[in-house]
């Protein structure tokens, strides 16, 4: 079996997609105007957080000039100014804000992952690379032992959560849950799994999820672990 420090070496030394990989690489040479001087991650993210988490958070891969440049998890773009303010708000966060690996964010409670652990041209993985990083999540689920709650940040995360559920030996529901922001379903051993639209800015400058709507999902996850 995994140990934390071990599964992270390996997550981050993968190279089984060469399409990402070859995305991921790209990316940090080329940088964008705004991060032009920074040194960017390029590599594949590890998660982030509490190894004793009661929730986790799993969220869709990284961003290429959030994440992937700064080598954590939602940290450097507006999709984690979200999160971690929802985060920090109901008590899971030491600060409200992701800047950098190295900005002394802490989380409580609380651990975060991804279906795809590297930045994908246009934000989307094939099916075949999300089966291909899945045992990470298999190997995460085995080593959380005290999740209680999972909150699944978009509906392919909310799918790959589930994939990986059923790999990790636990048993289908039926009939089988189905994503909807908002939506509550508990899985064997009273796992709760809620879902929220992904804090990507196509859903947050839009409207299609609010603060409000945001904080509803996370103020359940506070509730439910008391």
């Amino acid at each position: 079996m995994y140990e934390f420090a071990e599964l992270e070496r390996e997550i981050i030394g993968c190279r089984l997609c060469p399409r990402l990989v070859d995305h991921r690489e790209h990316i940090a040479g080329v940088k964008t105007r705004r991060f032009a001087t920074e040194e960017y991650w390029g590599k594949p993210v590890p998660s982030f957080g509490d190894a004793r988490a009661r929730l986790l958070i799993v969220g869709l891969a990284p961003a290429a000039h959030g994440a992937n440049r700064t080598g954590r998890m939602f940290t450097g773009d507006r999709s984690g100014d979200w999160l971690y303010e929802a985060l920090h708000r109901f008590g899971f966060a030491s600060q409200a804000s992701s800047v950098d690996r190295k900005d002394g964010l802490k989380l409580h409670d609380a651990f975060i992952t991804a279906a795809a652990r590297c930045a994908p041209p246009a934000n989307k993985p094939t099916r075949e690379e999300f089966i291909r990083c899945r045992p990470y999540l298999v190997a995460e689920l085995a080593l959380l032992t005290r999740v209680r709650v999972v909150v699944a940040l978009g509906r392919i995360a909310f799918d790959a959560f589930l994939a990986a559920w059923q790999e990790a030996g636990h048993p289908a529901r039926k009939p089988r849950p189905q994503f909807g922001h908002g939506s509550a379903t508990t899985l064997e051993g009273g796992l709760l799994l809620l879902s929220s639209y992904h804090p990507s800015q196509q859903n947050t400058f839009t409207g299609k999820l609010t603060r409000a709507m945001f904080h509803r999902v996370f103020r359940k996850a506070r509730k439910t672990l008391g």
